[in-house]
């Protein structure tokens, strides 16, 4: 029986409004992720010791690459929801697809976007593109988790129900105490994966050997986002939502298979040499 419940600490999803003019949590929530990822990438390349000799590329050259990644992120977020999940919805509401700061952002559409603009960059400027998606895989933890605690202002994505002692009735939903499972994912998709892939780059000079923190990143953003499934509430009507399967499950599963093959293929190469 729930005896207690957490009251959900509302807050307004516009954090500043000047006439016509609004800014919402959701917007800055990004570009504080996207901001913090970029001083954290221009870190990583001016470590020459982290890259075992002279790093791939320069601070001007991530300063570049910041709107390619912006750009990756944002369409790719806005159209992989479209696709994987609300394909009937915009298919008959095409005016909705931009608009972004209503919410609506898929991971998966936004690593694909991510996935291409390290591609093409990195061809375009002669980069190694598994050292640069080394790089920004390491810096994608900022952006987990400020999405995630967007997510929560937004009461969006909300958890399954549940009588644990700290569940919270999110407005919009319904009556019942949830997980606030997108608190979950901030710690875990967030802190904890920096963590992991932080004691990577400087303890194990993963950089060295380009494709392990990518890989490192896949699964263990797999994993997290798998085993936090089952607390999170799956998405209505999905066609992939069958018994323990959720798309996100379906969708993370790939990533696991992608990211093992990654760091196997990069322990059977010679690491970057000083």
């Amino acid at each position: 029986m729930q005896l207690f419940v957490l009251p959900f600490p509302v807050i307004d999803p516009i954090a500043i409004e000047v006439g016509p003019l609004s800014v919402r949590w959701y917007g800055l929530a990004y570009m504080a992720g996207i901001l913090l990822g970029w001083l954290y990438g221009r870190y990583l390349v001016s470590r020459p010791a982290l890259w075992g000799g002279k790093p791939p590329m320069t601070k001007s050259q991530v300063d570049d690459f910041l709107l390619w990644i912006t750009l990756g992120i944002v369409v790719g977020g806005r159209l992989g929801f479209v696709l994987f999940y609300e394909p009937s919805f915009f298919w008959q509401n095409p005016a909705e697809i931009p608009a972004v700061w209503n919410g609506g952002m898929s991971f998966h559409g936004g690593l694909v976007g991510v996935v291409l603009a390290v591609y093409v960059f990195s061809r375009l400027k002669g980069i190694n593109p598994l050292s640069l998606g080394d790089i920004a895989s390491a810096a994608t933890p900022f952006g987990l988790f400020f999405g995630r605690i967007a997510n929560f202002i937004n009461s969006e994505v909300v958890g399954r129900a549940s009588d644990v002692p700290w569940a919270m009735v999110f407005p919009g939903a319904d009556d019942q105490p949830r997980h606030p499972s997108q608190l979950y994912e901030a710690a875990l998709e967030g802190v904890v994966l920096f963590i992991i892939l932080r004691i990577a780059t400087h303890y194990f000079k993963a950089l060295t050997r380009p494709g392990t923190v990518f890989g490192l990143f896949l699964v263990f953003y797999g994993l997290f986002r798998s085993l936090l499934e089952f607390v999170r509430e799956p998405h209505p009507d999905h066609p992939m939502d069958i018994g323990i399967l959720t798309p996100g499950i379906a969708y993370s599963v790939p990533m696991i298979v992608i990211g093992i093959w990654l760091i196997w293929r990069a322990r059977q190469k010679a690491p970057l040499a000083a």
